[in-house]
């Protein structure tokens, strides 16, 4: 089973190092755009010198030839896995997994944000299909574009699985704990909801990293996920 992503939800170098020394057991952490704007590149160094995997969480969408230059340019960092949005279209992201041509860093595509209500996308996107059938058309347009996977709701993991294979990499966020506030997110579930649905992967923010005791709150969430609970 795959560990837990941990969001990393802060503003500076300092924090996230504060945050890291609670734990002493290699990580798989989020770097995300307002941490990545903010430190750059460095802050990305300094994490994988810890020895801990990343997900460079930059959502690329632009012309195929910019998104191509910028994820050259993103490979030079080793980072773990990256992604793009899949509304780019096919073309994008196989420009997107040129440029990662070399590297070993995993490529997936964002469908649709866990934060986007289907009444939502029928109205800011025009998109008159169901929401579960919007996310599984991004996700086929993924695969055959060559990326290693999506990121999906929970709800839509078992859908993706069947229709793009199970090795293609299911990531949701919105995990949080059945307690647990849902915050800005509309499609949540808990680590157990995602094992049992057919997510391969789990992100999961401010559950961890504004507990008390981050490193007691990753363990319960891990076990959780892992079935031990």
């Amino acid at each position: 089973m795959n560990k837990p992503i941990i969001a990393l939800d802060f503003s500076s170098k300092q924090q996230v190092e504060e945050f890291l020394s609670r734990f002493n057991e290699p990580l798989f952490v989020k770097v995300g755009m307002e941490l990545f704007y903010q430190e750059g590149p460095d802050l990305v160094r300094t994490i994988k010198a810890m020895g801990h995997d990343i997900f460079l969480d930059l959502k690329l969408h632009d012309i195929p030839n910019t998104v191509e230059s910028a994820m050259r340019g993103l490979a030079k960092l080793g980072v773990d896995l990256t992604n793009v949005h899949a509304a780019g279209g096919v073309e994008m992201m196989e420009a997107a997994k040129r440029g990662l041509s070399g590297s070993e860093t995993k490529l997936i595509a964002v469908t649709q944000l866990t934060s986007t209500s289907e009444e939502q996308m029928h109205s800011d996107q025009l998109i008159a299909a169901s929401l579960h059938d919007s996310v599984l058309h991004y996700a086929k347009k993924a695969k055959q574009a060559g990326l290693d996977g999506v990121v999906c709701s929970v709800l839509e993991a078992a859908a993706i699985s069947e229709a793009c294979g199970e090795s293609f990499m299911r990531v949701t966020p919105g995990i949080r704990p059945a307690d647990a506030a849902a915050d800005d997110q509309k499609r949540i579930a808990t680590p157990q909801e995602a094992r049992l649905k057919g997510s391969t992967h789990i992100v999961v923010g401010r559950a961890i990293t504004k507990s008390e005791n981050p490193a007691a709150s990753y363990g319960q969430i891990k076990n959780e996920w892992s079935g031990l609970l």
